[in-house]
């Protein structure tokens, strides 16, 4: 099965994130529009939230929704308050020993890839993998701040935003990891997620959220997709999330392992998903390097190494199925 990945700069948003948008809106509005137009909030509501939680993305937002065409629908969808559900399987850590490097995989449908990597600069240089069109999967901004996400193996939903706009904002208004622990206690979320966050001094945290018992913050360097307890069983066994943190546990607590080859151990089970009948692939793997400032995508024989002083646009095509495989098209 081929993926894309696209590979895009722009500083402020215009005529390469607005051509993204409309390629992805009809698959974005079918999805929003999944439990009738009425389910999600309106206009006002959304904008309000914004303003009161997010005050700083509030012009950026105003933008986008111009770029989007200024429709009601649109604008509500990118403000991503009380989405629809979403889930994903993912495995990240917080690599906190030097080369200090954030590193994750994620799994999802391939179907609903949105496959950008954009780097931009709204409110400060940031590199991330776009979801939601202007949210972020995991990102790295130019302050030496990473962060990375996974789901968090909870059914609960409530009133929040969606996630991927949350780690969107702490990237872009955060430098560190106490600040963007502090704005994370602070964010309403609509499902539970776990965002580990690592910055380049080496100081780490995973904390985790849901809609209903507040956040926790932990020293974990390590999340897959459930929280201090399984509460969804079935979804923990589909996953196999208790699995993958004990085998991940073991390879970070090995003091003779290098972080490369803690990377390597992406590429390879428990932490690489293949069967695409679970419509929970990995998709890519993701090292954000804390020394040198770069995002490094990568899959089995395939890598793309982009920083803030060297990125390069282009689309490249993998074959999540088959190792070794990946051409550039320019």
């Amino acid at each position: 099965m081929l993926i894309s990945l696209k590979c895009v700069e722009e500083e402020k948003a215009g005529e390469k994130w607005q051509k993204r948008f409309n390629k992805s809106w009809p698959y974005y509005k079918k999805w929003f529009l999944s439990e009738g137009h009425m389910a999600r909030p309106g206009f006002l509501t959304c904008s309000e939230q914004l303003e009161e939680h997010m005050p700083e993305l509030v012009p950026v937002y105003e933008q986008l929704c111009e770029l989007a065409g200024g429709g009601d629908l649109a604008s509500r969808y990118l403000s991503l308050y009380n989405p629809p559900a979403f889930m994903s399987g993912c495995t990240q850590v917080a690599w906190n020993k030097h080369p200090f490097a954030l590193i994750r995989n994620y799994d999802y449908n391939p179907k609903w890839f949105e496959g950008n990597l954009f780097k931009t600069n709204w409110l400060k240089p940031v590199i991330g993998m776009s979801d939601c069109n202007w949210g972020l999967l995991d990102g790295i901004n130019a302050d030496g701040l990473a962060i990375s996400l996974t789901f968090g193996g909870r059914k609960i939903t409530g009133e929040g935003f969606g996630i991927p706009l949350v780690m969107r904002y702490v990237l872009e208004t955060c430098k560190d990891t106490p600040q963007a622990v502090s704005t994370l206690l602070r964010l309403p979320v609509h499902m539970s997620y776990n965002v580990t966050i690592l910055d380049r001094t080496g100081k780490y945290k995973t904390v985790y959220l849901t809609p209903d018992k507040g956040p926790h913050v932990d020293i974990e360097r390590v999340a897959t997709n459930h929280q201090q307890d399984i509460e969804w069983l079935e979804y923990a066994a589909l996953t196999a999330t208790r699995e993958r943190k004990i085998y991940l546990d073991e390879l970070v607590n090995d003091e003779s392992l290098s972080r490369e080859e803690v990377k390597q151990r992406f590429l390879h089970k428990p932490l690489y998903n293949k069967d695409i009948q679970k419509s929970f692939v990995t998709l890519y793997g993701m090292i954000y390097d804390l020394e040198d400032l770069s995002a490094t995508v990568f899959w089995p024989g395939k890598e793309i190494r982009q920083s803030f002083e060297e990125f390069k646009e282009g689309r490249e095509l993998i074959n999540i199925s088959k190792p070794n495989l990946g051409e550039l098209v320019r």
